[in-house]
């Protein structure tokens, strides 16, 4: 029996104001499922502490990053807070290209860019449970200035009002629950027809003689 042709993987963007817990749930979610990888963004922010080169951001310096930007090399870019991000575009469609599921975890801005040219992306937005829940998960990092916590809590509100622009929306109060809803809509996409009736075009072919 021949081997199917991969069926292509889904884009799955995922917003969220700071301090949501996105990248909490995102980490859980590929603990759980296989075939998905997170792209990893270009940026001109600053390492943290603990963070690591390739695996957290593509650290890079403005200039490097406005020459990717000039040559096209970016799927969606944005500056947040004072500071460059940037998706590769190559790398996604690569991944797509395979059948591994991608996931975007990118601000309201750049998922707009992304539905634009990629209208088959399923988009995600995940709210925190209350401005006070929000707030402590800010201080609670302990990595950012007051004055950057401020900032971040004035901008909350307007990221959190374009939760309507998504596909999905899920509210991040029980972190079990909201991994559970995670889990299920992407595990929904996969069963989706085109993609099911790719992986099993021999089957249904037999099944249709």
């Amino acid at each position: 029996m021949s081997t199917p042709a991969a069926a292509a993987g889904t884009l799955f963007i995922i917003s969220a104001p700071s301090g949501a817990g996105k990248t909490s749930l995102v980490n859980a979610l590929l603990k759980q499922l296989d075939g998905v990888r997170v792209s990893v963004s270009h940026t001109t922010r600053p390492q943290r502490p603990g963070e690591v080169d390739g695996v957290n951001y593509h650290f890079v310096d403005r200039d490097r990053f406005e020459a990717m930007l000039e040559a096209g090399d970016f799927l969606e870019s944005a500056e947040v807070f004072g500071n460059c991000y940037g998706t590769s575009q190559r790398w996604v469609e690569q991944m797509l290209a395979a059948g591994t599921d991608v996931i975007l975890e990118i601000d309201w801005q750049g998922a707009q860019q992304v539905r634009r040219l990629l209208p088959g992306a399923i988009s995600i937005f995940i709210l925190p449970p209350g401005r006070e829940a929000l707030e402590q998960r800010l201080r609670g990092r302990g990595q950012d200035a007051p004055e950057v916590i401020a900032r971040r809590l004035a901008e909350a509100v307007s990221e959190m009002s374009h939760y309507a622009e998504a596909d999905y929306l899920v509210i991040n109060d029980q972190f079990d629950t909201a991994l559970a809803e995670l889990c299920a809509i992407l595990g929904g996409a996969r069963l989706r027809l085109p993609r099911q009736a790719q992986r099993h075009a021999e089957l249904i072919a037999q099944l249709l003689k």
